[in-house]
């Protein structure tokens, strides 16, 4: 890598980093940290109790890439009282030959909300059915937005349902997506007043909500659904009723140890309602190809995304090769 260290903030990460060469680049890192091509360590955890916030420090390296990255993103829930954002946080990014600094990505958690409405693509991609067009979105923030966003880019869509906690929210969110461009014309975007309206009758069902109790019923599963679990990023957090993950007729992971130690597949085996070996795959075995996905149009599928260091390396190595191109951005010394 060239001497120096780049830095690149948020306007100029928005700019360059393709949602469509993301996507590929994120595809690739899951097969790559499941074939084992990929190192990535355990998620720290830090609470901050006293705001009820969170911070997570995630890091990882593809075998052969120019970089490994460190990601520091936190959620701090009282901000937008304050006129401040909810998330924010960094990327790092050092030279994998000599583990100088190589870039330093100020994109207040864009990579990461963007790299997360991408993983779920990358599962709707090759767990939901092919003529999957009908969408269900269990929460109504940023996360909703971007994991519809990124859907349109795996599958056509024909309906998208909006159910949120506040009702106001859901409607803004709803509002906010139908005049997105990259639905594209023809796509009923609306919120709903209940998680089992928008889920009924649903192709694909996406939980992006930070709570802690059960929302998702196994109840309203019907055949041939995908459903993707994003929010439970810590072990304390829970949207999906351990009966529903029990219920799936394929069980993938992003992460088989990760999954086991937070996210839905955990609550489901402390319930004693599944064991580690109704795990079926990890997405990378999947999109490599070493393990199957969907066989049939009638299976329930379930993709538990907990979040892994190797989405957040793969972005950074797109936006920055694409910004060094462009010569984008500011260099300093180190």
């Amino acid at each position: 890598m060239p001497n120096g260290i780049l830095v690149l903030r948020e306007a100029e990460i928005r700019e360059h980093l393709d949602p469509r060469a993301a996507l590929a680049a994120i595809e690739a890192a899951f097969a790559a940290y499941s074939t084992g091509r990929a190192d990535l360590p355990a998620v720290i955890q830090l609470n901050i109790p006293e705001r009820q916030a969170e911070v997570h420090i995630k890091a990882g390296h593809l075998y052969g890439g120019a970089a490994y990255a460190v990601k520091i993103v936190g959620g701090f829930p009282e901000n937008p009282a304050r006129g401040l954002p909810a998330a924010g946080g960094m990327v790092l990014a050092f030279d994998a030959a000599t583990g100088a600094p190589a870039a330093f990505l100020l994109d207040n958690g864009f990579i990461t909300d963007l790299r997360t409405g991408l993983a779920g693509a990358v599962a709707a991609r090759h767990l939901s059915r092919a003529d999957a067009a009908v969408v269900a979105v269990l929460g109504a923030g940023a996360q909703a937005r971007h994991q519809v966003r990124a859907l349109t880019l795996v599958r056509t869509l024909r309906e998208v349902r909006i159910w949120g906690r506040r009702p106001e929210r859901a409607r803004a969110t709803a509002a906010d997506l139908a005049g997105d461009p990259a639905l594209g014309d023809g796509v009923t975007v609306a919120a709903v007043e209940s998680p089992e309206e928008a889920v009924r009758g649903a192709d694909i069902v996406v939980t992006v909500t930070p709570s802690h109790e059960p929302i998702l019923r196994a109840a309203w599963l019907a055949p041939g659904m995908h459903v993707t679990a994003v929010g439970s990023d810590q072990s304390d957090k829970q949207e999906v009723e351990a009966a529903a993950v029990a219920a799936a007729d394929l069980l993938i992971a992003d992460s088989r140890p990760q999954c086991l130690r937070l996210g839905e597949i955990h609550h489901a085996v402390a319930a004693s309602l599944i064991g580690e070996a109704d795990i079926d795959a990890e997405l990378g075995e999947v999109i490599a190809g070493t393990q199957p996905g969907r066989r049939d149009p009638r299976q329930i599928t379930f993709a538990d995304l907990t979040g892994v260091g190797v989405q957040d390396v793969a972005a950074a190595n797109v936006v920055i090769e694409r910004a060094r191109a462009a010569g984008a951005g500011q260099r300093i010394d180190a």
